[in-house]
């Protein structure tokens, strides 16, 4: 049961009986959540992340942690702790461990760009065993290493809580993705995973091969991230077979790869008959034009599902960003599109500058805005996208769901 929200009084109390000096901007954070109408009504977030603030705060330590999950252990209402960019190791790892090996009511950890390793890792992952309250971890920028990323596979074949798992910039390697598709197999709960830049020494795709495999029979995981693997063409091609028969995937994130336009030819003929992907992210490949007149084709003529399609930094020249607008004019469904970072000039300048006074395409849904000189339209960069928010969150809450900016950042799980 819920205390009354003292969280102030019971952090300096338990420094009192530590022995540990208070820290103030762990204490600033306790007093704002103190002042939350909303704190015995609905679960609240604590934000101590270490960065997004406009004058430096000293950051949560190892030392600090005993404290504040002394007073968490009172507080059920605190469903929510962001963590990211502060100055834990392993030690703080294993604080929090025994914290969620008898904490029950927390939903939501943000331990990123920490400097937890892998066995830090292991002691998480181990609390994760029993733990039956955390719906979404990330652990996103700590070099927990394969090994640490193999503790998490083997508890993903043990847990039927976590929803949302951030493992992305981990340097996780070949046989902690291979053993973590093959725990997908299994798992029936997990529903958005980042596996984004594993260190990978092959050039076999043997790691995509398994994760094909998976989504073959994985009928829970809506989202997911493959950026930096080195991804070529015949990788695409295992996991557009794959996506034929899947039913749950909405979000496919390739960015980052050596995909060419002969891979996206797949893609093409995926969504043709695909009815089930909502995202697709395609940036910082190599798709060119030809790959974008593929996309172009299925989406003016077949698909009517996706919603939102990034292909930033692809070299694609007028021909490919006009052919993707005249799309965009056919299809209604597609309402997100980011394009930035390709060879804009002045037709493509034209065509998006059209869906926008139209009303087709709005600012907040694409990366670029339209601007006349002595009578000519240019495109500038907005700095939006869909990884805007994957290693940042805003601090207020006054960011648009709808606007598919890396969900494992900043969408809620019930979003699913």
């Amino acid at each position: 049961m819920a205390v009354l929200p003292d969280l102030h009084l019971h952090y300096v109390q338990a420094c009192q009986d530590l022995s540990q000096p208070e820290n103030p901007f762990i204490a600033r954070v306790l007093q704002e959540a103190d002042k939350n109408d909303e704190i015995n009504t609905k679960g609240i977030t604590l934000k101590l992340s270490g960065n997004n603030h406009l004058v430096p705060v000293p950051r949560v330590t190892d030392d600090d942690l005993g404290a504040l999950v002394s007073v968490l252990d009172q507080a059920a209402f605190v469903t929510g702790l962001d963590l990211a960019y502060s100055l834990l190791t392993d030690a703080g790892a294993q604080t929090i461990a025994t914290f969620l090996q008898e904490n029950s009511s927390l939903r939501y950890l943000n331990l990123m760009f920490n400097d937890i390793g892998t066995s830090g890792a292991e002691l998480i992952a181990e609390a994760l065993h029993t733990n039956q309250s955390l719906v979404h971890l990330r652990m996103t920028g700590n070099k927990i290493g394969n090994q640490g990323g193999m503790f998490f596979a083997s508890m993903l074949r043990i847990n039927s809580t976590l929803e949302k798992l951030d493992l992305g910039d981990c340097d996780v390697g070949l046989h902690c993705l291979i053993a973590t598709a093959i725990a997908l197999t299994e798992n029936k709960s997990l529903k958005a995973i980042n596996l984004n830049r594993p260190l990978l020494s092959g050039q076999q795709e043997e790691t995509t091969v398994h994760v094909a495999r998976m989504l073959r029979s994985n009928s829970s995981l809506v989202e997911l991230h493959l950026g930096k693997h080195g991804m070529k063409n015949f990788g695409v091609e295992q996991l557009c077979e794959a996506l034929y028969t899947n039913s749950s995937l909405r979000y496919l994130d390739l960015s980052c790869n050596n995909i060419t336009y002969d891979g996206v030819k797949f893609l093409g003929e995926l969504l043709k008959r695909n009815k089930t992907l909502r995202i697709l992210d395609l940036g910082a490949n190599r798709i060119e034009d030809n790959g974008a007149i593929y996309l172009s084709e299925a989406l003016a003529t077949r698909n009517m599902t996706l919603q939102a399609l990034s292909v930033v930094n692809n070299n694609i020249t007028d021909e490919g960003l006009v052919a993707l607008a005249h799309a965009m004019q056919s299809n209604t469904t597609l309402s997100h599109i980011y394009i930035w970072g390709n060879k804009i000039d002045r037709n493509a300048s034209v065509a998006f500058w059209e869906l926008m006074e139209m009303g087709r395409l709005e600012l907040g849904c694409t990366d670029v805005v339209p601007y006349e000189v002595d009578g000519e339209v240019f495109l500038a960069e907005l700095s939006h996208g869909l990884a805007k928010h994957r290693y940042w969150a805003p601090r207020s809450a006054a960011v648009d769901p709808g606007a598919a900016n890396a969900s494992l950042g900043i969408l809620p799980v019930s979003e699913y």
